[in-house]
């Protein structure tokens, strides 16, 4: 079975101007991995409805999965579910269920769900609502759009209940080597190793510490015999 693919899109200003770190990526990519579901691609992209829409599109038909981050909260530059809607060309409202689970939680703590707050209840029509367990403002999944939010713990929070969902395909492993030798170096043989081995994803990644050059070989698969296999070969390629 082929391991269904994904992509991530991460929305916001705050991500390109550098004043905002991104860590949903890297914690998206770690849990696709561990389901076997293959991180493709990941853009980033500001807070601009065309270049949401358009980036949703493009990422929509390329792969199985488009995972979203960023611009659903209750201000003016959260537009990310009506760029969403646009590009699927569908309505966007408050929908009741969203506006429950939001009057409930704000009554609990006893503010007011004003109008601002509602913004966080419009969801395109047909889509799907993801669970918010840290806020209440739900995500939602329209298509193979799963559109979630940008603050780290809510959006972990929202992968975990969407991963539960999907199908995944065999878990991606991983083997590494290190070399003392640098790129230039190993670059030949390693090529015409990964060569025998096309089932496998190779890649080298060089270091440098205390002036010493030196490579990690990483090879990636989903078959355990066939990565021992090709480890064994890699080391008595390029032995200690």
């Amino acid at each position: 079975m082929t391991n269904p693919t994904a992509a991530m899109l991460v929305i916001g200003d705050e991500i390109l101007s550098g004043r905002t770190r991104d860590t949903n990526t890297h914690h998206l990519a770690g849990l696709l991995t561990e389901r076997g579901i293959r991180l493709m691609e990941a853009r980033v992209v500001a807070d601009d409805a065309r270049a949401i829409a358009d980036a949703v599109n493009a990422l929509r038909g390329a792969w199985d999965h488009v995972f979203t981050s960023g611009g659903i909260g209750p201000t003016h530059d959260d537009i990310t579910a009506d760029a969403v809607a646009a590009a699927f060309g569908v309505p966007i409202g408050v929908r009741e269920d969203a506006r429950a689970r939001l009057e409930a939680h704000y009554t609990r703590q006893g503010i007011d769900l004003n109008a601002a707050r509602l913004r966080m209840a419009r969801i395109p029509d047909g889509a799907a609502l993801i669970d918010n367990p840290v806020s209440a403002a739900p995500g939602f999944t329209l298509g193979n759009v799963h559109v979630m939010a940008g603050v780290p713990s809510i959006f972990q929070a929202m992968v975990a209940g969407v991963l539960a969902g999907l199908t995944g395909g065999a878990p991606l492993l991983s083997r590494s080597l290190r070399v003392e030798r640098g790129e230039g170096d190993i670059a030949g043989p390693f090529a015409a190793f990964a060569a025998e081995y096309p089932d496998l994803a190779m890649g080298s990644y060089p270091f440098n510490q205390a002036g010493r050059f030196g490579t990690n070989l990483v090879l990636r698969g989903t078959d355990p015999r066939r990565l021992e296999a090709a480890m064994a070969r890699l080391e008595a390629l390029f032995p200690g």
